[in-house]
């Protein structure tokens, strides 16, 4: 593909995205930019969230993870509809019976200040490290398929990327994004699909033999029952729920669009047909891994591989097939995918970056409309700033897969959430509030400790199930910092 191409692609793509910009953020305030007047309907919700949920990492991390990993993430994706039904049954009711903008809002009235601004902070931490890994992906791809020939610096084609996010969203915020993310959702699903039937085609399978040939691969196994293998499906089982608990339900960015919904009953039926739709789109994403591993051994051509290790880099499969060894169609598909998919997430974590600072940091509510527009607008591009450093930071440090990396980053920043609402849901006691913040700073680090040694003190290997162990440690901390609290009302299991 040429990068004329590609260029002509990305630039009419992002064109349609500021036509919807500017039909939908017409008299703007700041109601309709953190939660859209509370009035979006919940199958829109829904369908927008699903874009919101994979992103890039999706897109190519997943498929490019099944010759080292098989199909085991699919044990995290079953792990996540009891994590959807955590979300839906507990947390929703409470988020709605408080009239919440920001969800952290509820941790001030539980325990108080310093519990609040602590929540806020690691929220704020957790969305712009995991939001920098995803848009660090499609940026890579970008630099790949287009800029490394035409001699532009990485660190322009990321600050292009994240400019022109900013210019789509800076106006109408989640009121814009629910409209922007179901044209993405919509054009990623197709272009998924898509993508499926073309290397189906290629390998002249129908659908019979499609089905065939992904069932009876030995990259399609799921189940692995060695407890130390970081494969074990229980273990990423129970990864997958408490993931989806911290980085949905506890997570501003995917709670902003389910409070958006009408009423709870709404975003509850949200809650259930999204369920649905992310198993059977990751179902879809792993059977892509699997076709494209079979389509480079049919066609003998050499993936990309990490000279230190001679492992495959996974992340790249994807992208160096399509854009090098599929016809032009495939990599035009290949390319509007990867754009929709990671524009529709990261456009929505500036959103919500943007919505938790104002809301939860800088008290927003007490200033006039004009002053608001200016204080949202400015934090925005503030936060856009922020996620251009941290992906050039991460560009200089990793090696590993981008999926990998932003489980094991929730794993240290999303813990201490996990831990805080646990114990604010669970418990009826409250806590000496100004040691909140030193509790929830030396949990991660106890984890980190355990984690660097858990190999020679008990031969086992941490996976995604970090996050767990995070959530106990900051649980456990808490509660060494309790008190009898004077009221549970607000605690909904009572």
């Amino acid at each position: 593909m040429s990068p004329t191409l590609i260029l002509s692609l990305i630039a009419g793509y992002f064109v349609v995205l500021v036509i919807i910009s500017i039909l939908t953020s017409q008299k703007a305030t700041s109601e309709s930019f953190f939660i859209a007047n509370r009035n979006a309907p919940w199958y829109m919700v829904a369908f927008a969230m699903i874009g919101t949920s994979l992103s890039g990492v999706t897109f190519i991390s997943i498929p490019g993870m099944v010759q080292g990993q098989a199909w085991s993430y699919m044990a995290v994706v079953l792990g996540y509809t009891i994590g959807y039904l955590v979300i839906g049954t507990v947390l929703m009711p409470l988020y709605y019976r408080l009239q919440l903008v920001s969800i952290y809002t509820y941790l001030e009235q539980r325990f108080g200040f310093w519990s609040y601004k602590t929540g806020a902070f690691f929220f704020l931490i957790s969305r712009a490290v995991g939001a920098a890994f995803r848009l660090f992906l499609v940026a890579g791809v970008l630099q790949f398929a287009v800029f490394d020939g035409l001699g532009v610096p990485f660190a322009v084609t990321v600050s292009v990327s994240i400019l022109l996010i900013y210019l789509y969203t800076f106006r109408g915020g989640l009121k814009t994004i629910l409209w922007t993310d179901t044209f993405q959702t919509l054009a990623m699903l197709v272009c998924v699909g898509v993508s499926i039937y073309l290397m189906a085609d290629e390998l002249n399978l129908g659908f019979a033999g499609l089905v065939k040939t992904v069932k009876e691969s030995a990259m399609s196994q799921i189940y692995f029952s060695d407890p130390k293998d970081d494969k074990f499906f229980w273990k990423q089982f129970a990864s997958g729920a408490f993931i989806t608990i911290v980085m949905t339900g506890l997570d501003q960015d995917l709670m902003q669009k389910n409070l958006s919904c009408r009423n709870l009953q709404d975003a509850q039926k949200n809650m259930f047909w999204f369920t649905i739709a992310i198993v059977i789109v990751n179902v879809f994403f792993l059977s892509l891994g699997v076709l494209l591993y079979q389509f480079a051994a049919a066609k003998g051509i050499a993936l990309p591989t990490n000279p230190a290790t001679g492992k495959v880099i996974g992340d790249n499969v994807f992208p160096l097939l399509a854009t090098n060894h599929f016809s032009l169609f495939a990599g035009v598909v290949f390319i509007l995918g990867i754009i929709a998919v990671t524009y529709a997430s990261a456009d929505s974590a500036l959103t919500a970056l943007t919505t938790s600072f104002c809301v939860d940091m800088l008290d927003i509510k007490q200033y006039d409309e004009r002053k608001q527009k200016q204080v949202r607008q400015l934090t925005h591009f503030g936060f856009s700033l922020v996620l251009i450093v941290i992906i050039l930071i991460f560009r200089a440090i990793n090696d590993q897969s981008v999926i990998t990396a932003v489980f094991k980053a929730a794993g240290y920043t999303y813990g201490p959430l996990l831990g805080l609402y646990s114990f604010g849901i669970f418990t009826g006691r409250g806590l000496h509030d100004r040691l909140v913040l030193p509790v929830c700073f030396a949990a991660p680090l106890v984890t980190w400790f355990i984690n660097a040694n858990s190999k020679a003190w008990w031969d086992y290997e941490f996976g995604f199930e970090i996050l767990i162990l995070n959530g106990i440690l900051t649980f456990i901390g808490l509660l060494l910092i309790s008190r009898p609290a004077a009221t549970r009302e607000l605690n909904p299991a009572v």
